[in-house]
């Protein structure tokens, strides 16, 4: 049960839950002293007509009880705010932990990042109201309930008998409620996800025309969000007016089992006083527990769509303790090589056997979805074979390396390279020290970056925005090769780091990774012709086979899958 899970969320934090447990008994107490002061208060002055000077003492722990009783209300939620905020750190922490190899190179799609965002945040309301409140009601109440038995045994009953039929009430619209939360959830993704995607393709939308048909879908998306977040209020509305409607009744039946004694002699004044003042201080907490109950029935739905996400199947990775340090650039070979996707029988690489010698540069081709960029990210050590014998590196299993150790040793470019925020000179070091100047300097000029700091005012200090903002493709391209420049690796992957660059830029590429190849391994997944020639060895990958293997010339007079895809890259290329 999703409830049960995210109660273990809280209870990481033991310390935090003892200070909840012991703020909220403190804020009990100081609930029934509240109430028996004010009684005797009360009492002393009109019905013993004392003076009210006299009642100093009285009025002064009054003072300070109501002051206590403001701190010890708001310490627990206090707590509850701290500790959403360090569950909902620890999912997302959770959900980039299992991001894909996929998802890591490429933008998020907006459904993925709603999840991050939009249905990570919706926990807070159970750690941060929820959660605090429902330990108030299971303590609080049952402090005033004993207090009660010992000072008149009649009201207490009557509290006894009608206090469980507040919950009895919300187990009710319990299910129901939370069937409607769900739907609210997943309306809520639907909308903010394809929202987000529209204003990525947005230019796109405006040159095929499409703009007033995704305004429409947006606003019917908009519109089924708002009628699922109305049936939500509804049962919110309802359910409240219904709790405050049994808690009036109950406080009332108190009041007349209590006057009735106090007319008859049964009960002292301060005592008959002392138990009206609990009555509603009693039902005050399951209300307000009433009042959270749909926000942490929102983020119980929110908890299952994360633990549905944390669950999916992902390909693990292995990695051994042999530490890799590589002294020359290495041969890779590929023996009988099979992959399948998580939870798919149908094998996306099959048999796939090849070998790179050291120092090649090596260029994968194919159509769209034959399995190019499943057998790099095999190669790279983003996911792993059926096989880990299939895969060697100098003869040696990649597994065996570690993984910190394998990632110092290789280098990844990919179509669309990430940078951080920061600057320039920020996202070329990658935190790295003791990079001397001579080869920044050196690797900037090389990726042709030379050109573009000079325009820049503060140069290799000129800021970056989150993701790149304000480079362009081919600029983000550059500082990235430099950034591989700069770590020297001898194996190298580029994902088709030319595509989408202009004539130039591509040309400037091409003669930094002839450079890169003189000194590493490379190997390349290549849409463009000219990439394809540059290769020493090109392994065509046709539906998850590798359909043949050799030079550009070789293939071209032998290969027909080859003169196929390279004639499809011919009219699209030159």
């Amino acid at each position: 049960m999703m409830k049960k899970e995210l109660n273990r969320e809280a209870f990481v934090y033991p310390r935090r839950m003892f200070l909840l447990v012991l703020f909220t008994v403190l804020s009990g107490a100081v609930i029934i002293g509240q109430a028996y002061l004010i009684a005797s208060l009360v009492d002393a002055v009109f019905l013993q007509e004392q003076a009210l000077r006299d009642q100093w003492i009285l009025m002064a722990l009054l003072l300070g009880v109501f002051f206590a009783r403001v701190v010890f209300s708001d310490l627990p939620f206090r707590i509850g705010i701290r500790t959403a905020r360090d569950v909902k750190d620890r999912y997302r922490q959770k959900l980039l932990e299992r991001m894909t190899a996929a998802e890591q190179r490429t933008d998020l799609t907006g459904k993925r990042i709603s999840l991050y965002l939009d249905v990570v945040d919706e926990l807070d309301s159970y750690f941060s109201s929820y959660f605090p409140q429902l330990i108030q009601t299971m303590v609080v109440p049952v402090m005033i309930l004993i207090t009660v038995f010992t000072q008149n045994i009649y009201s207490g009953l009557i509290m006894l008998i009608t206090a469980p039929l507040i919950p009895v009430f919300m187990m009710l619209i319990g299910s129901q409620s939370e069937k409607k939360a769900g739907v609210q959830m997943a309306k809520l993704q639907s909308f903010s996800g394809h929202f987000l995607d529209t204003l990525k393709g947005v230019m796109s939308l405006k040159l095929l025309g499409q703009t007033s048909a995704q305004r429409e879908v947006i606003r019917e998306k908009s519109l089924a969000f708002r009628e699922a977040t109305m049936d939500v209020l509804k049962i919110a509305f309802l359910s409240a007016l219904m709790l405050e409607i049994l808690a009036t009744i109950a406080t009332a039946m108190i009041a007349v089992e209590v006057g009735l004694r106090l007319v008859f002699g049964h009960l002292t004044f301060q005592t008959a006083f002392f138990v009206l003042l609990m009555a509603p201080e009693l039902y005050l907490p399951l209300k307000n527990l009433g009042a959270s109950f749909h926000s942490g029935r929102n983020s119980i739905a929110a908890g299952e769509k994360l633990k549905d996400a944390l669950e999916q199947p992902l390909p693990e990775v292995t990695w051994g303790r042999e530490k890799l340090a590589l002294q020359a650039p290495p041969a890779l070979t590929l023996d009988n090589l099979n992959y399948y996707y998580p939870g798919n029988t149908n094998a996306s690489l099959e048999g796939i056997s090849a070998t790179i010698p050291a120092g090649e540069h090596a260029a994968i081709i194919g159509v769209s979805g034959a399995g190019k960029s499943t057998l790099m990210n095999v190669m790279a050590g983003l996911t792993e074979a059926e096989e880990v014998d299939s895969y060697l590196v100098n003869g040696q299993r990649r597994c065996d390396w570690t993984e910190e150790s394998w990632f110092q040793e290789i280098g990844y470019v990919s179509q669309h390279p990430y940078l951080f925020a920061g600057t320039v000179r920020s996202n070329l070091l990658m935190g790295k020290t003791g990079i001397s100047g001579q080869v920044l300097n050196e690797a900037v000029r090389s990726a042709g970056l030379s050109d573009l700091l000079a325009e820049l005012p503060d140069g290799l200090d000129a800021p970056v925005g989150e993701g790149g903002q304000g480079f362009s493709g081919g600029e983000k391209q550059r500082i990235a090769l430099a950034r591989v420049m700069i770590q020297k690796p001898k194996l190298l992957f580029f994902d088709e780091p030319t595509s989408g660059l202009d004539v130039i830029t591509e040309k400037r590429m091409n003669e930094t990774i002839a450079k890169l190849s003189e000194q590493s391994t490379v190997v390349t997944i290549a849409h463009r012709l000219r990439t394809i020639r540059q290769a020493d060895r090109i392994l065509v990958i046709d539906q998850g086979i590798l359909a043949a293997e050799g030079t550009f010339d070789t293939l071209a007079a032998e290969s027909q899958p080859f003169k196929r895809i390279t004639g499809e890259v011919r009219e699209g290329d030159e």
